[in-house]
Parts: C-alpha cells; structure tokens; sequence
C-alpha cells in the first residue's frame, strides 16, 4: 500500500465514523469555531491540534501527531499533522486548513516556480501533449502530493465542511488552461484550469517577488469548483459557540499545572463517555 493509498483509507474511514457518529464531529467543530471568539484566526491553529486528538480518541486504527510547528514548516512542505495507520504502519501528512466558503489556497508555492513555468507555454494551453507535460513537471509535483483537509466554514450561517479537493480528478478533467489578465480585485495575472465543459477547476496566481501570500500558489474556489470536491463530513453540519470553553481557556491559562492534571482527568472520563454513547 502506498501513502496515497493509505491517505485514501484513512480518508473513507473518516468519512465512516462521522457518518455514523455526527455528534462527535459536531462537539469538536463548534469547539473549534468558538475559538473565533478570542480571535480571528485563533481556531486555523488550534484545528490542527484538535483534529490530531479526535483522530487519536476516535479512530482506533490510526494514531496522529502534530508536526507543522516544529518539523515542515521549517523546511519545504506545508503539512500540519502526521498520521499513522497502525495497521500498515505506513505514516502520511496532512495539511489542515480553517477557510471561509470560497477561495481556498491549495499549496503557497513558496519558491514562486507554478506561474512561470506556465508563462513558457503560452496564454491558452490546451495541448493534451503540453497538458500531460505540464502535470508531470517537477514545477507542479506537488500538486497531487499534498493531502489538504480544509475545515470550511459559513460563520453567519454556522456551518462547516470538510472538502476534500479531488487532485487526480482534477488532473484527469484539465482541459485547457488560461491566462487571465489582472481585474475583478486582482493586481496581478492568473493562470486558470477548465475542463471540458468549461468549468473552472482551479488556478495559478502570480508568485512573483511582489506579491503576498494570497496572491500567489495553487487555490481554488469551494462555490465555483463544486464538482471537484468531496465532502468527508457528508455535507454541511451545524455547529454553535461554547462559551463556556472560552471560560475554562481563560482559567487553564492562569492555573497551575497541577489544576491541568486535574482537569485533564475529568476531559477524559467526558470524552470515554461519548465514546460510550457512540458505541467506540
């Protein structure tokens, strides 16, 4: 079994558990998005803890840990946590990312080398030739390599998804991609993917030495790219804040580490017994 393989396995069972027990997901997302009541982008980096330990609690066959701080993001990828099947012992990284219902960044291109690889074909590609080439160049090798799990969100509405971008999909549908000048918000070019039927799919942008974080890497649109998703909590699911959390925050911040031993007992005789209510 390959990682991708064992990725996709981890991926179905997943999808099974929260099927079959949707008020465990449900606890830990609102869990998470309350955390945009300290600030906003407080919960992106505590989802990526908190998925480690639902994984950990809830899906016996796999453990995971996370390494974004401390390992990848000093060096080249972008991945969050790391997941082991206990059956296979075969490890596999995940990117986790917290997004709003809409564009979605896929990979940040840290060395600015999709958008001008692309610039050398043109401004319309649509060879199957020049197409095939462009996914098997090492300027987009990371394309399908990394297996992002995006947590988005409708915060007015207070609903998550966890989309699953479908790369290979993707790369089989690619029918042309085209440049598109600056305009409609953008100050720099885009290169954007379609399919057949012309069907946006996702997009380059610009990469270079004046542009930002959001104007540069592989996104995509979750509104605009429906088909290219698959949704790992079975569609939309509601969540709500939980004030009280913020609460114990505030107290385990100020407490000592022995009230942490104490509480930390008592999160876990909570977290057997909705294992026991969901039949784990």
């Amino acid at each position: 079994m390959t990682k991708d393989e064992a990725y996709q396995d981890f991926i179905k069972r997943f999808k099974l558990l929260i099927a079959k027990n949707p008020l465990l997901v449900k606890t830990t997302l609102s869990n998470i998005f309350t955390m945009r009541l300290i600030g906003n982008k407080t919960h992106g980096d505590l989802a990526e803890i908190a998925i480690v330990e639902f994984i950990n609690q809830y899906m016996y066959d796999f453990k995971s840990k996370h390494v974004g701080k401390d390992l990848y993001r000093a060096k080249e990828h972008e991945e969050d946590i790391e997941v082991l099947s206990e059956l296979t012992k075969i490890a596999f990284p995940i990117s986790l990312k917290a997004y709003g219902d809409g564009p979605l960044q896929l990979s940040t291109d840290k060395n600015s080398k999709l958008f001008p690889y692309l610039s050398k074909f043109g401004k319309v590609i649509s060879s199957s030739k020049e197409l095939k080439e462009i996914f098997q160049s090492e300027a987009l090798s990371e394309f399908g390599n990394i297996n992002v799990m995006p947590l988005i969100y409708r915060e007015k509405e207070k609903q998550c998804n966890i989309m699953l971008f479908d790369h290979s999909l993707a790369i089989r549908n690619t029918a042309r991609i085209q440049k598109e000048s600056a305009g409609k918000g953008r100050i720099h070019p885009v290169y954007r993917f379609f399919d057949k039927e012309d069907q946006y799919i996702c997009e380059v942008r610009y990469g270079g030495v004046t542009a930002n974080a959001l104007q540069r890497g592989l996104w995509t649109n979750t509104k605009n790219a429906t088909n290219y998703f698959d949704s790992a909590t079975n569609g939309w699911i509601d969540y709500s804040d939980n004030p009280v959390l913020v609460r114990l925050f505030s107290l385990a911040l100020v407490a000592s580490e022995k009230g942490h031993e104490a509480a930390q007992v008592i999160l876990q005789k909570d977290i057997d017994s909705l294992k026991k209510q969901s039949g784990l």
